[in-house]
This record gives structure tokens, C-alpha cells and sequence, in this order.
């Protein structure tokens, strides 16, 4: 994981172009579920007014955010939900251990959570001698192969069931070879079982928080929240403070758009309502910043707050779909990654926002319209004017600006490029140039358009 986040999205793109013939599958598999949500999407004649709708509830969200927090926190005390409030991800989990460590647990189950991945919880309890399982299927599996998540709603897109075959032969004892996928589900549904009976403690993450009632809703298709939450005895939720809507009423728009946006579904398979623990049972709440008050103070910026975790931002980018999620070194992956990433360290991911074409098919299909191939190009902006460019990137604009501002060196420096590739292909036809690796050159044009024009106006 380190070796992940100590590389560039470029270069790490490169390592998931080595295969082919994975990238080709990556891609058709993404482009399958973007699909599903076009037709999910188009069965809905009030479509656009739900996204409309739901952005609007979040400007409102983020213009009130203080107050909303209050009264939610308010209302969950009254419920019987003990609260927390952590100013970043150090503080969270440092809150989650004190609770285990009260009740001297030293094992939980973990349902899927992005806030988490974002805090490092589990490196963190696991050198404090606390085994987390996590228990999406997708999550369990990357869990086992060391590797973090891919995607935030398909943990594991990255790998085939050849890949999940192999994995469970090695730490489930499954056939060798087989990777029928009833075979495994059962396998990883059995291994899961006991976990689920013989923890105390279970860690779920929050799509919504409603601060009219002081409860929040998780949304799941596999029901392992559910299980987790209902048979522990501490229950332990985590959320960001952004996952705040105003009204119980608000639900039924999000959850039309949640499942379309992300799966092509018509609604997650399990929405759970948690209001109060029930008798004696703990329920905490740990809500979190970490770099959320900044975002929200920047004003090109605060939109990504309205991010409600569909990942239909991935499954439709071209460069996602091609450079794989770990390509991206973040715990949020995609175009939503790229913008929110920046945020939390400028100098670390000042990469990503450069990893997009900008073809704004990202902000099309986002649920809340937030702007992200904007909020892309602001933050290119930014990170250059911050001196975060790397030395090639600030020695190639310079080189551009002489090249274009001068129309004589942009004509003969075109003459000579259309000559030397002629001549001699191999000088751009090589691994030096970026564009080859993954491309064929163009022949040459004969002539440039100017010159083409001049003699054909």
C-alpha cells in the first residue's frame, strides 16, 4: 500500500497498462454498469428534477451546515446515540480504539466504510492489537490480498474471479483453480458466519444523516451492516460531516438516485434506519472533519461536499476506466477523488486533477450536479500557481508559451517536426515520448493548415 502511495498516477497507470488485455476487460466491465445507469436513469421521467431537487438540498446543506450539525447531534443525544466529534483522521480513530478499549474488545467486523479507508483505521487498530474483518465481499477481498479498494462501490472491480479464486485457496482453503462464483460466495459467506456471531463490536460507515430525527440510513446489497450492527454489542458509526441532510422526507430523493447512479438498481437492496441502540447496546457516532471546513470554505470548491458516494463519476471516466483506481494513490478514486484529494495534501496529489481529459462526463451523470470538470481545471490552476507542478510540466508551458506566442518559431518549428517525423519516424516513434506508449503516432501532414489555407482561400 505504501509502494502505492509513494507513486505518481502516471506511473502507476502504466504498471495497470502492462496487461492489456485486463485494461480492455476494466473498461468494458465499467462502461456495462454506466450503461445500467443510463437506462435506470432514462425509465425516470422526473430524472433531471431529482438531481436538481438533491442539488438543491445540498447547496442548502452546505450553507447551513453548522446549524444542521447542532441539531442533528441534539437529536441523536436524545435517541440514545452517544457522539463524537473529531477534527481529523489521527482523532478518529484514536476516538474508535478508546471505545473498544473500554469494553476490552480486541476483535470487530467492519462493514464498508470510504471514511475509514480515508483515516487508515484499520493499520491503525491493527498495531494496537485489534483484528478488523471487513465484511463486503468486495472489501473481504482485498482485505485478504493487502491491496486497498479499487472503487468505493466495487471494492474489487480491479480483479477476475480467477484473481478471487486464487486469493480464497490461499486464506479460505478453497479448491485450487476453482473460481465459480456460487462457489466462492459460499465459501466467503461461510468463513464470514462465524465473525459476524462471535463479535462484540461492529464499525458501519453513513450514507445519510438526517438532523430532523437523529438518525442516520446505511445502505447496503449484501446486508452485512445490518448483521454486523444487530449482533454486536457496541455499535460504532463514522461519518463526515457532509453526509448531513436536513429532513426525513429528503431520503426518498437521495435513495432514487443513490443505486441508479451507481449499479443501474432501483434502490440498494437493504436501506437501514438507525435511530436509537436497543437495550443494552452502545451506539456511537463519530463525526469527522479532516479538511472538510477548508473544503468548504473554498469556494470553487465546496460543491465536491455534495458527493453522496455513487462512483458514477468512475464508472463513466475514460481515464478511470483505463488506469484503474489504484492508479489514483487515494483512498477515493476517480474524477471525485481527484477534486477532493488536493484538499487533504496539495503537494502529495497534486497530480490527479491532471489525470482527466476534461470532458466533463463526470459532471453529466453526477447525481447532485456537482461541477467536477470545473472544479478539475480550478484545481490545475491552483496547484501551479502553488508551485506544485513538476519541473517537466513548468519547462513544457514555458516552451509552449515561446513556441505560440511567436508565429514564426510556431511555423518553422512545425516545418521541422513535419520534416524530422518523415524522415525519421523513430524520433517520436520511441519510449521517450510519452504519447507512443500507449499509441500509434499519426503520418505527418503533408502541410500545415496555414499553409493550406494561404493557398486554397
Amino acid at each position: 500500500m505504501n509502494d502505492i502511495q509513494s507513486k505518481s498516477h502516471s506511473e502507476l497507470s502504466e504498471v495497470f497498462n502492462r496487461d492489456e488485455d485486463r485494461v480492455d476487460w476494466h473498461d468494458q466491465t465499467l462502461w456495462f454498469v454506466r450503461s445500467k445507469r443510463d437506462k435506470a436513469a432514462h425509465a425516470i421521467p422526473d430524472w433531471e428534477l431529482l438531481r436538481e431537487t438533491a442539488s438543491s438540498i445540498k447547496n442548502n446543506v452546505l450553507s447551513n451546515m453548522h446549524d444542521y450539525l447542532l441539531e442533528f447531534e441534539a437529536n441523536a443525544q436524545a435517541n440514545g446515540i452517544t457522539v463524537h466529534w473529531a477534527a481529523d483522521g489521527e482523532e478518529h480513530n484514536q476516538i474508535v480504539h478508546s471505545i473498544l478499549a473500554k469494553h476490552k474488545i480486541d476483535r470487530m467486523v467492519k462493514s464498508k466504510s470510504m471514511l475509514t479507508e480515508e483515516c487508515h483505521l484499520n493499520d491503525y487498530l491493527a498495531k494496537r492489537g485489534i483484528e478488523v474483518i471487513d465484511t463486503d465481499l468486495g472489501e473481504r477481498i482485498v482485505q485478504l490480498r493487502q491491496e486497498p479498494p479499487s472503487h468505493i462501490v466495487l471494492p474489487a472491480i480491479h480483479l477476475k474471479k480467477e484473481d478471487v479464486g486464487e486469493t480464497f485457496h490461499i486464506h479460505l482453503g478453497t479448491e485450487k483453480g476453482n473460481k465459480d462464483p456460487q462457489y466462492l460466495t459460499e465459501a466467503a459467506r461461510q468463513h464470514l458466519r462465524e465473525t459476524f456471531v462471535t463479535r462484540r463490536a461492529a464499525l458501519t460507515g453513513v450514507n445519510f444523516a438526517v438532523a430532523e430525527t437523529g438518525e442516520f440510513v446505511v445502505c447496503t446489497n449484501e446486508g452485512n451492516a445490518d448483521m454486523g450492527a444487530h449482533l454486536a454489542d457496541v455499535h460504532i458509526a463514522c461519518m463526515g460531516f457532509e453526509k448531513i441532510i436536513p429532513k426525513r422526507e429528503h431520503l426518498s430523493v437521495f435513495l432514487r438516485l443513490l443505486a441508479r447512479s451507481a449499479t443501474g438498481q432501483p434502490i440498494t437492496t437493504y436501506s437501514s434506519h438507525f435511530k436509537k441502540p436497543r437495550p443494552n447496546q452502545e451506539m456511537h457516532l463519530v463525526i469527522v472533519d479532516n479538511g472538510r471546513s477548508t473544503q468548504l470554505g473554498r469556494a470553487d470548491f465546496r460543491n465536491s461536499l455534495k458527493c453522496i458516494r455513487c462512483a458514477a463519476c468512475m464508472n463513466t471516466c475514460p481515464v478511470y476506466r483505463r488506469s484503474g483506481g489504484h492508479s489514483y494513490h487515494n483512498a477515493v478514486a476517480g474524477p471525485i477523488g481527484s477534486i477532493l484529494a488536493p484538499n487533504l495534501d496539495m503537494a502529495k496529489n497534486a497530480d490527479l486533477p491532471f489525470a482527466s481529459t476534461l470532458c466533463g462526463s463526470c459532471s453529466n451523470v453526477c447525481p447532485v450536479k456537482i461541477d467536477i470538470h470545473d472544479q478539475l481545471y480550478k484545481w490545475r490552476q491552483v496547484l501551479v500557481k502553488e508551485g506544485h507542478a513538476t519541473i517537466g510540466k513548468k519547462l513544457s508551458m514555458k516552451g509552449m508559451t515561446l513556441v505560440l506566442s511567436n508565429p514564426s518559431i510556431y511555423q518553422n518549428g512545425g516545418k521541422i517536426g513535419r520534416l524530422l517525423m518523415s524522415i525519421a519516424p523513430f524520433s517520436v516513434n520511441n519510449p521517450l515520448n510519452p504519447w507512443y506508449k500507449q499509441r500509434d503516432m499519426p503520418t505527418p501532414p503533408k502541410e500545415s493548415f496555414r499553409d493550406w489555407y494561404l493557398k486554397n482561400r
